[in-house]
């Protein structure tokens, strides 16, 4: 978990106030770790301030996505989720569940895009989403 210095940094380096909240509700995605929901991020952060409300959670993880502090899992999950993992990889996703595994990137074959289908589209991110069913989902539907 990055400490204050740190946090502090990494805000000023994207012009950003380092406030309290917004350095609980960062350490707080960072010491989860497993792709989570603002919902699940409130109720961790709210251990801390008490007073915090979901709208300020929510508020700050979008600034936190804008500047690039943290990037989202994709879109199809209904809530947003939120990713630590920086290193580049994919994802299972469990759609009974809707719990998140990182796939590391070399369980893939290389990916090759075509530069004429992209149509001038500047590529800043390739995220694969698996969609399927966890082993526990898979089994309780046998």
């Amino acid at each position: 978990m990055p400490g204050e210095s740190t946090f502090r940094e990494l805000c000023h380096e994207r012009g950003l106030a380092a406030t309290h909240q917004r350095q609980v509700i960062y350490e707080t995605v960072m010491a989860l770790r497993d792709h989570p929901s603002p919902e699940l991020i409130y109720e961790k952060a709210l251990r801390r301030i008490p007073s915090i409300s979901l709208a300020t959670v929510y508020k700050n993880l979008h600034i936190f996505l804008d500047r690039g502090m943290l990037q989202e899992v994709g879109l199809h999950q209904g809530s947003i989720r939120i990713e630590t993992n920086r290193k580049p990889h994919h994802h299972l996703v469990c759609t009974n569940c809707k719990k998140i595994w990182d796939l590391h990137e070399a369980a893939l074959q290389p990916l090759q895009l075509n530069k004429k289908s992209l149509q001038g589209f500047k590529v800043k991110r390739i995220s694969i989403d698996v969609l399927g069913l966890c082993g526990d989902c898979a089994t309780a539907q046998s």
